[in-house]
């Protein structure tokens, strides 16, 4: 990407990915220049095709997640609003709930409002073992009385970047007969995740960001029994007798063009493979982390292996405000990152940052060596500013 003969360096893929794959464009612009009907709401070619749209997006996620049952996957426009659903729907004032001190917004404010309800929510503050970034088993069981429903924990953090040991906590809460729920929204795409061998009874993901597709695309995995109660009625374009799962959940007009996209995302990723996407990642994060430790003053969050974690360094470099250490990285490099609180207020107190936040990179599957060794020679830079009368970029 180009603006005024510079090369903007976009390292903010958690937030969402860019470039998408031109196969996502193509397909998107397929639908909408060639499709076109509503899906479930005719019986014309059009309005069948649009439905042959839905389905083989849905058959591609099972596919990446290993699932046999296809239609235990409920399309929605976010993460956020399959967490809402899921939490919402399942839980009541009665039940109590577990949840980790360092999840996304989405995961903390819908168990937040059923606690101001009357719902009992436990928070686990890791750090027992010197590790505020990771859940141990241990804290998770710790936390469970004899009426805990739901286990609700992160697989990678969007600040610590930490991947969390879901399969290891999966088989423990299985075997207790509690809920265990996953937001993969910053790993799905980046970081394998094998539904067959994990035990997870509801997993929460996004379309937008490692699986390239376009943002108001997301979804939720529900196992088998797992059934939450409606949230929306109606706007479905069968019988009004009681819908089977997907359908009674994705009520009205779905967005065939996005879901388009976003199998076509999903294909690409398949396509590559996740274990090339995961270790070109994984060496930029690692080349990342080995120049930021070169860097006085910068404090890393999170593991220092880039085997543990994903594809997100969150900093702060002592002395400097991140917010004004992303403008400068902007406006006098066009490097494009995220500052600040990260939607994730919880995890910066567990690590305190709050209220200032951090610095967060995340490089994606289509940046470069050269991007990271750019990023790196601008936070050089700011942190030891050229000579007077030098350009800050060395021009």
């Amino acid at each position: 990407m180009t603006t005024d003969n510079k090369k903007t360096i976009y390292l903010d893929n958690a937030a969402t990915s860019f470039p998408k794959p031109e196969c996502v464009i193509t397909r998107i612009e397929e639908v909408l220049r060639h499709i076109g009907g509503n899906p479930g709401r005719g019986g014309h070619r059009m309005a069948i095709d649009a439905g042959r749209v839905i389905f083989r997006t849905r058959e591609s996620l099972a596919r990446l997640l290993n699932v046999q049952d296809a239609s235990r996957i409920v399309f929605t426009k976010s993460a956020t609003e399959a967490t809402n659903l899921v939490i919402k729907g399942l839980l009541s004032t009665e039940d109590h709930a577990v949840v980790s001190s360092f999840e996304h917004n989405a995961g903390i404010k819908p168990l937040a409002w059923l606690e101001r309800q009357g719902m009992r929510l436990t928070r686990i503050k890791p750090g027992k073992d010197g590790r505020p970034d990771l859940i141990t088993l241990e804290e998770v069981i710790s936390s469970l009385t004899s009426d805990t429903r739901l286990v609700s924990i992160v697989h990678g953090s969007n600040v610590f970047g930490t991947i969390q040991p879901i399969a290891e906590i999966g088989r423990a809460l299985r075997e207790r007969g509690v809920l265990f729920m996953v937001d993969a929204a910053q790993t799905l795409g980046a970081v394998p995740v094998d539904l067959s061998e994990t035990p997870v009874d509801i997993l929460v993901g996004t379309g937008h960001k490692s699986l390239f597709g376009p943002q108001g695309t997301g979804f939720v995995y529900l196992r088998e029994g797992v059934e939450p109660r409606n949230l929306l009625e109606g706007g479905t374009g069968d019988l009004e007798d009681e819908l089977e799962t997907p359908d009674r959940f994705e009520t009205g007009t779905v967005n065939t063009p996005g879901l388009g996209g976003l199998g076509a995302g999903v294909d690409f990723v398949l396509s590559e493979g996740i274990g090339k996407i995961r270790a070109y990642e994984e060496k930029l994060i690692g080349l990342l982390i080995e120049g930021l430790r070169k860097i006085t003053g910068v404090t890393i969050l999170g593991p220092l292996d880039a085997s543990e974690r994903t594809s997100l360094v969150a900093f702060n470099i002592e002395g400097l405000e991140p917010q004004d250490i992303g403008l400068r990285l902007e406006d006098d490099f066009d490097i494009m990152v995220r500052c600040g609180t990260h939607c994730a207020p919880s995890a910066h107190r567990t690590a305190g940052t709050y209220p200032t936040g951090a610095v967060r990179v995340s490089p994606g599957y289509f940046n470069t060596v050269a991007d990271i060794e750019a990023l790196l020679d601008a936070i050089s830079t700011i942190v030891k500013p050229p000579a007077v009368g030098q350009s800050p970029k060395g021009g």
